[in-house]
């Protein structure tokens, strides 16, 4: 039998749909792991019904650009249980680039044999187990020279979602980087380049407007510096010249992220915007680095919150080619109720997220199943308080 659960008397609904990021919806029904309908005609029949007391709504976060290496433990800050601290700062969804901090993992040496067989069992142990509950897409390969399409296969095979030019010698042979671009595509995978400066690894390329003007990949990674941007010139000429997505990150630049920002949105290319935290890394851990890139935007970039929110959600989700990332009917339940906390400014999410403060959150459901409950251990809480009505077993074992 199929989990039906209802979430009603809703404040704000965030669609994460760029086109329209608000809709006045009041309740939503969800039939096992995904949305059934928009305001419901009825509200009987439910197996958990949660009164949502005017909170918001909005899509569970996306991290476009996350570096997990085996389970929930980062060896960058020697930590444990990070992707589950993500997941109560609203991340509900990460997409790895890279898995490159990998003990023991020497950058002078790898090999197509040695990066595609990484990736094989990082994707494969990360979709045998969520981590937390999170939907962590891992098995991105570090593209080395000399791979062929057997190797792609390889990765196709193993449920990459993304390839990562990091490490690759652009100067080297452009012909092959070139090849390497066409035969992900051609097997549903996408490409991600490293742009910038020189990484904390110290072996990464650097990469600016000349390299992505032949490349073309499909994503150019945190173009606001990761930690390092690209110049102000090339930033602009990727912008106006090119035209694949980019990503802004919050562990880069924070001038050149907004310079990015403004560009796009004076160009009405918010279409190209996804987002990224880049950690765990020499950054550090941080939880609610979604929700910061979110507050950024909203609060020093000029957008609207609904549009800070869509970026997270719906835009980097399908750039990733994911469903995740929309709130709609037949569309996966990933979600989060969230509002502003006693203090913060004004009485509504929006109000918050423009004013640049955090929200807090007192749930957050992954395929309609609660994995939080009650209370985010990584925010304040927030004014209003939801009120579950009637449990069904997927929620009985969460709540406190």
């Amino acid at each position: 039998m199929r989990n039906r659960v209802l979430i009603h008397n809703i404040g704000e609904f965030y669609t994460g749909d760029l086109a329209q990021p608000v809709k006045p919806v009041r309740s939503l029904a969800i039939e096992g792991t995904c949305i059934a309908e928009l305001d419901p005609p009825s509200h009987e029949g439910f197996d958990t019904v949660i009164d949502a007391a005017g909170l918001a709504v909005v899509p569970g976060l996306i991290d476009g650009h996350v570096h997990p290496v085996a389970g929930e433990w980062t060896p960058t800050q020697d930590a444990i249980g990070w992707i589950g601290n993500y997941l109560h700062g609203g991340t509900t969804t990460m997409l790895s680039a890279g898995e490159l901090h990998t003990p023991g993992l020497d950058y002078e040496r790898l090999t197509p044999e040695l990066v595609t067989a990484l990736a094989q069992v990082t994707a494969s142990t990360f979709a045998g187990q969520r981590a937390s509950g999170v939907k962590v897409h891992a098995g991105t390969a570090l593209l080395v020279p000399g791979m062929t399409e057997a190797h792609f296969d390889r990765l196709a095979a193993a449920g990459a979602k993304l390839v990562k030019f990091l490490f690759y010698p652009f100067t080297r042979d452009p012909a092959e980087a070139k090849r390497y671009v066409a035969w992900a595509r051609e097997r549903g995978l996408r490409s991600k380049v490293h742009t910038g400066g020189v990484s904390r690894s110290g072996a990464s390329q650097v990469c600016g407007f000349d390299i992505l003007s032949w490349l073309q990949p499909d994503i150019a990674a945190h173009i606001s510096g990761g930690p390092i941007p690209m110049c102000d010139a090339d930033l602009d000429r990727v912008i106006d010249e090119l035209e694949f997505p980019l990503e802004i990150c919050s562990s880069g630049n924070y001038a050149s992220g907004h310079r990015a920002v403004r560009r796009l949105a004076e160009r009405g290319r918010l279409d190209r915007l996804t987002l990224g935290s880049d950690t765990p890394g020499g950054t550090g851990v941080i939880p609610r680095g979604a929700w910061r890139n979110i507050l950024f935007l909203a609060s020093m970039c000029g957008l609207s919150p609904g549009e800070a929110i869509a970026i997270a959600t719906g835009n980097t989700g399908r750039v990733h080619g994911l469903r995740e990332g929309i709130l709609a009917p037949g569309r996966p339940a990933d979600l989060a109720l969230c509002g502003p906390v006693e203090g913060s400014a004004g009485t509504s999410l929006a109000d918050a997220v423009a004013h640049g403060d955090l929200p807090g959150i007192t749930h957050v459901l992954i395929d309609g199943h609660a994995v939080v409950a009650g209370r985010s251990r990584q925010t304040p809480p927030p004014r209003l308080r939801p009120v579950v009505a009637c449990c069904g077993p997927n929620f009985a074992s969460v709540l406190p």
